[in-house]
């Protein structure tokens, strides 16, 4: 008789763990007993201070982060069924009904949302965190030595923390290579392009001769079956040393530099088709720009955010960012640069994406 009672709690034991092998089905378990404890609490006379059918709302929002869809639709039906109980009993009115109602639909379009990533809790939103410091530390350009200086500032679009421009550079001690892309579309629409796209520009830059980059990025963007929308870009490498320097652009607005000896702004001549529009970049004439950076001068690579406004030509925009960076000689280029940005921003009205890189030599 012992045997068979072991036997029989052993296959029993068995079954429970099977059932709660997986943290989901334990969680969906708990929030299932808590539910039907506050149904039938609620509905007890001298337990309306501690309880009351709205409680119900918290083991619902519990699901929407912590269960997969499936599980949590079952919670909905233990937690109607409950409710149901709580109205037969006179203890829950159309008022908590609709609440409740409400709250199981945020919790099942969140549920569905992070059931698509695969996350479940606050993993998703710390993914994102994790992601978006990620693509700010890429941002940041090395240290380029005695003698120079730089300084980035990206502003994405509505106070988002994801935008369509990014910045990827490349040092090896004695030279800087630098791309500003700007993705078409604005905030979070182009934020997951521009996040791919800063992993694999990041990879090519260095990695390939300095006048292959801009190739090679337009190459990338065409191994894909259907194009996802055009990206301009500006490619800048300065030898750390002499001060030489060549402006690449695909597309992109044109950089403008500095000359201490004229205390002039002056815009870039060099020009380019954007990427991912035709095969092979190189049965396309570009113009290039060659230079040198002596003391004092600076050289700006921006996004269309900066100076492009709806109705206003892009020329009037450079035109004014010209203007007001003579500012900058004065301010200091470091400190100057985020004042820079924020004075086109208002002045234009802009609601895209914002980037600005500076470097110059003192």
């Amino acid at each position: 008789m012992m045997r068979r009672l072991r036997a029989v709690g052993g296959w029993v034991s068995d079954q429970v763990r099977q059932q709660f092998i997986t943290r989901n089905r334990r969680v969906a378990f708990g929030l299932t007993v808590v539910t039907v404890v506050i149904a039938i609490a609620a509905a007890q006379h001298g337990y309306e201070w501690w309880f009351s059918p709205g409680v119900m709302i918290l083991p619902i929002l519990c699901g929407g982060l912590l269960l997969w869809p499936r599980a949590l639709r079952i919670l909905f039906v233990i937690a109607g069924l409950g409710i149901a109980y709580d109205v037969a009993e006179g203890k829950a009115g159309a008022g908590i009904i609709a609440t409740i109602v409400v709250t199981a639909f945020f919790a099942d379009v969140l549920a569905r949302t992070r059931g698509k990533l695969g996350t479940r809790g606050l993993r998703a939103d710390r993914m994102m965190i994790e992601l978006r410091d990620r693509i700010r530390a890429q941002g940041t350009l090395p240290e380029l030595g005695e003698g120079w200086g730089s300084t980035v500032v990206l502003r994405p679009a509505g106070g988002s923390s994801f935008g369509g421009d990014f910045v990827v550079s490349h040092s090896d001690g004695t030279s800087l290579e630098v791309a500003l892309v700007d993705v078409s579309g604005k905030g979070m629409d182009a934020a997951t392009r521009a996040l791919l796209l800063s992993g694999a520009f990041g990879g090519v830059l260095g990695s390939v001769p300095r006048e292959s980059f801009l190739p090679a990025c337009n190459s990338y963007l065409r191994r894909g079956k259907a194009p996802e929308g055009f990206v301009t870009a500006v490619h800048l490498a300065v030898d750390l040393a002499s001060g030489e320097y060549t402006v690449s652009s695909a597309g992109h607005p044109p950089a403008v530099r500095f000359d201490a000896n004229t205390g002039r702004w002056q815009v870039s001549r060099a020009r380019g088709i954007v990427l991912g529009v035709v095969p092979d970049l190189a049965s396309v004439p570009d113009i290039p720009e060659k230079g040198v950076l002596r003391r004092g001068d600076a050289i700006m690579l921006y996004t269309d955010g900066l100076v492009e406004a709806p109705r206003r030509d892009i020329d009037e925009g450079i035109q004014r960012l010209l203007g007001e960076a003579e500012r900058l000689v004065v301010a200091g280029f470091r400190t100057g640069a985020p004042e820079l940005v924020t004075t086109m921003q208002r002045a234009i009205a802009s609601a895209d994406d914002c980037a600005l890189v500076l470097i110059w030599r003192s």
